[in-house]
């Protein structure tokens, strides 16, 4: 269930409201609307006034609900009007009239409106536009001349609508904690849909604007990149002439006098003000993070196996840096991958976006290794032999989201958790895409069977926990390859499977089969270690382990006193 507050000011707000409230609407959507409640159970009904002029009967009802607020005259609050429209979900069962009229005047009770019992309370009504939702109109001026308590009335709506939908048995949403994106109203849906769109202008320009946030390296580039896409921006200037805030437009979306339409970035996601754009552009140290020459996907992949390192062990702050950079990477993700994968991606990039905001501030600079890798895939499509690059990257960003949504469930942020969950299932899809046919590759170039014997038997050396389900597992004979590749390639079978063990567990892995072939083969495209060097490594390990241990001297005794 979801409720919406809408403030109202202005003289003739009350006017405006009822007659939107029992109109045709924006699209002709309002069927049937009529009162289900009220603040004394008999004000008038526009909409069950058969035999008088429902024009009069809505002056008539708009009047009675002013009556408090023309009593105090120009000392009247500024906002007068509070309008609050409640969703069901369109897979809850239809509610009746009566239990929609419990459902307002719990909402009203909540929120300080009209508090059970109270007889000098606001004025208020309930309308019922449609199976699945109601409108709740009230003044903000009480019958005894005072102003409602409704401190943080928004959140009080939200926790009775929480309680709500158990009490009736419907869809429970996610409590939240403020951090989340504005969602298109309805008018906006009913634009998007007169104009033949699958989404609202809102939702198109956040994904916009975050893409260009992740993709930029510095403030002028952002903005280049929004003109390239189309987004047209206005800037908010200051006394000094210094850019305070910035208002983003989609081209072609209009008003009514063909204007462009602009929303500023703090409603597109508190994440997209101007401050905190520049936030996550500036440079936070001293020197620059620069990117070793190397294969970027590799790079990539390392930075993203990090993070459940960071989400385990690291405080609160890094960790929900990690997580910001995790999402600005799933932005970027669609435009780098294969056509069969951008609508998978793109779904995972949207449901992560919630993920990447909470309370707990974050330290960005704790990431730039991994921002900086995935623009220059972003900026460079580096080649990426077979397409085992961007499995590899997804298989660890799998593992990323997973821990994520752990991480947000310790900490009790239910729709972040929620939000993870969402984009783990979409990720999930396009990772059987893109790993199936990279893993049939290597299998098909499987080596004999004698190597797999050997290699069979440093698996059951090195993880006899997991060394028959690995054996078992389809993806063995890829394992295999990539092994017989990382010889070919200079190193040593046992040793990279020491290594890729120790990069972490396989205790959550899904296939842990898939996990070491992923792991071997980044391991493998590494510069292999030179005879000398295996020489000296060796003959280290053997001085410190030859190294007689020096005696262990007993600690002096203190002098007895005499």
């Amino acid at each position: 269930m979801i409720p919406k507050i809408i403030l109202g000011k202005g003289p003739h707000a009350v006017c405006r409201t009822i007659g939107y409230l029992f109109g045709k609407g924006r699209a002709n959507e309002h069927i049937d609307p009529h009162l289900v409640a009220s603040w004394n159970d008999f004000a008038p009904d526009p909409g069950r006034s058969p035999h008088r002029d429902p024009k009069k009967v809505e002056n008539q009802l708009a009047a009675q609900l002013d009556q408090p607020v023309q009593m105090l005259g120009d000392k009247a609050p500024r906002h007068t009007v509070w309008h609050c429209p409640v969703r069901a979900a369109p897979e809850d069962p239809i509610l009746t009239d009566s239990q929609w009229a419990d459902i307002a005047r719990r909402i009203v009770g909540a929120v300080g409106i009209a508090p059970e019992g109270d007889e000098e309370a606001c004025r208020w009504v309930a309308v019922r536009h449609a199976d699945d939702h109601i409108h709740i109109a009230a003044t903000l001026v009480r019958q005894d001349g005072r102003r409602p308590r409704r401190d943080h009335d928004q959140r009080a709506v939200q926790r009775e609508c929480r309680r709500i939908e158990v009490d009736y048995g419907l869809r429970q949403l996610k409590p939240g904690d403020g951090t989340a994106a504005k969602r298109p109203t309805s008018k906006e849906h009913f634009k998007a849909k007169r104009l033949g769109q699958d989404t609202a202008s809102r939702d198109v320009l956040r994904q916009r604007v975050r893409r260009a946030v992740a993709a930029a390296a510095d403030e002028a580039e952002f903005f280049a990149l929004l003109e390239a896409t189309g987004v047209a921006v206005r800037l908010k200037l200051g006394p000094s002439g210094d850019a305070l805030g910035c208002n983003f437009a989609l081209p072609g979306d209009t008003n009514d006098k063909g204007e462009p339409v602009f929303y500023s970035g703090s409603t597109l996601a508190p994440d997209l003000s101007l401050p905190r754009i520049r936030k996550r552009l500036a440079t936070t140290s001293p020197e620059p993070v620069r990117i070793r020459p190397g294969n970027p996907w590799l790079q990539a992949t390392a930075a993203v196996e990090r993070i459940p390192r960071h989400l385990t062990n690291g405080d609160d702050r890094t960790a929900q840096g990690q997580l910001v950079a995790l999402g600005a990477a799933l932005d970027l993700l669609p435009a780098t991958a294969p056509a069969v994968l951008k609508v998978e991606l793109e779904q995972a990039a949207a449901a992560f976006e919630r993920a990447t905001r909470s309370r707990i501030a974050a330290d960005l600079d704790s990431a730039r290794v991994l921002r900086r890798s995935v623009q220059v895939i972003w900026r460079d499509r580096p080649q990426d032999r077979d397409g085992a690059g961007f499995a590899m990257l997804l298989d660890v960003t799998l593992t990323a989201v997973a821990f994520a949504m752990h991480w947000h469930r310790t900490r009790r942020h239910a729709q972040q958790e929620a939000a993870a969950e969402q984009a783990l299932l979409h990720l999930r899809g396009a990772y059987a895409l893109v790993a199936e046919p990279v893993l049939t590759g290597l299998a098909r170039r499987s080596p004999g069977l004698q190597t797999k014997r050997r290699f069979a038997h440093h698996l059951r050396e090195a993880i006899p926990e997991h060394a028959e389900r690995i054996l078992d597992d389809p993806a063995w004979d890829a394992l295999a390859t990539v092994l017989a590749e990382a010889e070919a390639a200079g190193h040593n079978a046992a040793t990279v499977i020491d290594q890729a063990l120790g990069e972490r567990a396989l205790d959550d892995a899904h296939s842990p089969a898939r996990a070491l072939t992923w792991r071997i083969r980044r391991l493998g495209e590494r510069h292999a270690p030179g005879p000398r060097a295996e020489a000296a490594k060796a003959r280290t390990g053997t001085q410190r382990l030859a190294r007689p241990t020096p005696p262990v001297q007993p600690s002096p005794q203190p002098a007895r006193r005499r």
